[in-house]
């Protein structure tokens, strides 16, 4: 009898055993098809934002078509706007100086002391004369109240906050010059654009007749509040960033912001505008407003999820080469794809993290940081996944997927970027026989640094070793807010 039952025992271990081992064969096997999938959803997201040369080339080109065709017709995608700037800067504007760049919730005071570029070169080695010195800055949260107030009360309450700012810094010098430059970056965010403003910015020509209305609001704030300064020109801060470029440089022919928005802008001979034939006298290059981020091509790597995220944006079916490129969708981009992953291959789980489907919830600083971990075990994804997403039972296979995943969105929208450039530099005729300087100004352009290497790697390869020296790209002067500076030295 013990015999029996000893046998039946070990029948019995035996039995267990087995049906362990084919249980974990069988999680196993399913784990293995689970990840095969994911890299399925991975490879196919890649194909689709694939930017071969080839590409990049049809994007460039048609982007000289639309400018071309926006310079003379209403007929294209782009605005191409014309600045209301009389002039912009030589490199002789000398003086002390003060800006305001408005950014919706927020704006910056700048003030700088401008020596001149074309001073002697002794003088600026001395440390005598450099062309931009005395920088101060001062960013200000706008109260919500005053956000959802009128326009003319909200420039009361940035008038006042200048006022205070130059008493501190003018160092007894009585101000400096009159002119107030005044650049305004539209913010273009999905939580910022469903909030009530006191300005509803517009993509439209400052000089019409609301912009008209802004600039007389904000100079009788400044007369109203005993501020010896003058607007003479409300302007998208990216003519402000072009305007900076060209005071340290002629060759400086074009910018582009590159933040949680994006635009682009450039100079145009006026005699290529025929679009305003009455607007007369005219200066000899006027500074034209691309706002580029509406650029349409049926080149563009648009995927589904590009798709998707459009559809349930506040502005569908436009802005569609912004929602590839700027900082505001380049993780809503990622978030996106790695849900995809979780919930059609359990990438965290069996369990979808809750917190992975809040929109707009990976910004891209967060993604820029994890994009760049070099640790060995992705420690800062392993980070970044707890903090944003709650997720934090991930494996290293699992991260350096997400890892793939912001490469292929930076890398396709950097790309992008470079092709838009490229294309600018075409249109104006300079790619071959020219020096042309492009200024950038941004924080995924300034902070992103995988992002800015793929645009310059781009442009290299579109150009070529031949030609690829003749576009300079480098970074705006004087950092954030500091167009608003070279807009008031340029102004009569």
């Amino acid at each position: 009898m013990r015999k029996e039952v000893v046998v039946l025992e070990a029948v019995t271990t035996v039995s267990t055993a087995v049906a362990a081992a084919l249980l974990v064969r069988q999680w196993k096997r399913r784990s293995e098809q689970r990840w095969r999938h994911a890299q399925r959803i991975l490879r196919k997201f890649a194909r689709e934002c694939a930017t071969p040369v080839p590409k990049l080339w049809q994007i460039a080109d048609d982007l000289v078509t639309e400018m071309q065709s926006g310079l003379t017709s209403t007929e294209s995608s782009l605005q191409m706007l014309p600045s209301c700037l009389a002039s912009l800067p030589t490199g002789d504007e000398k003086g002390l100086y003060y800006g305001i760049n408005l950014r919706g919730t927020n704006f910056i005071i700048v003030q700088a002391r401008l020596g001149g570029r074309n001073e002697p070169p002794v003088s600026r080695l001395a440390g005598r004369n450099e062309p931009i010195s005395d920088l101060y800055r001062q960013e200000i949260q706008i109260p919500p109240n005053i956000i959802e107030g009128s326009s003319q009360e909200l420039f009361d309450w940035i008038t006042v906050e200048l006022g205070k700012f130059i008493s501190m810094h003018s160092e007894g010098l009585q101000g400096g010059e009159k002119n107030l430059g005044f650049t305004v970056s539209p913010t273009i965010g999905e939580v910022a654009a469903s909030k009530e403003t006191a300005i509803k910015w517009k993509d439209s020509l400052f000089g019409d007749a609301e912009g008209n209305k802004l600039l007389n609001e904000i100079n009788l704030a400044l007369e109203k509040h005993g501020v010896d300064k003058q607007v003479f020109a409300l302007v998208d801060d990216t003519i402000g960033v072009l305007a900076g470029g060209r005071y340290y440089s002629k060759e400086s022919v074009a910018a582009v912001t590159l933040g949680m928005g994006t635009n682009a802008a450039y100079v145009e001979s006026a005699k290529s505008v025929v679009k305003w034939p009455d607007q007369a006298p005219k200066p000899e290059e006027i500074a034209i407003n691309i706002q580029w981020g509406n650029f349409r091509s049926s080149h563009l790597p648009i995927t589904e999820f590009d798709t998707s995220l459009d559809a349930e944006s506040s502005n569908p079916g436009s802005q569609i080469f912004e929602k590839l490129i700027s900082g505001t969708y380049l993780g809503e981009t990622v978030r996106r794809v790695i849900l995809k992953m979780a919930q059609e291959s359990s990438l965290f789980g069996d369990r979808v993290p809750p917190n992975l489907a809040i929109p707009y919830s990976l910004r891209s600083p967060d993604m820029a940081a994890m994009h760049q971990d070099t640790s060995e075990d992705y420690e800062v994804i392993d980070e970044k996944l707890t903090e944003i997403f709650g997720i934090n039972n991930s494996t290293t296979m699992a991260r350096e997927l997400v890892a793939e995943v912001c490469d292929v969105v930076a890398e396709r929208g950097a790309r992008l970027v470079g092709a838009g450039i490229v294309g600018i530099v075409k249109k104006l005729g300079r790619l071959s026989n020219r020096i042309s300087i492009i200024t950038v100004e941004g924080g995924v352009y300034e902070h992103y640094r995988v992002f800015r290497n793929y645009l310059h790697s781009s442009v290299w390869e579109m150009l070529g070793n031949e030609l690829s020296d003749n576009v300079i790209i480098e970074h705006s002067h004087g950092g954030s807010g500091a167009s608003s500076i070279f807009i008031a030295a340029s102004q009569p």
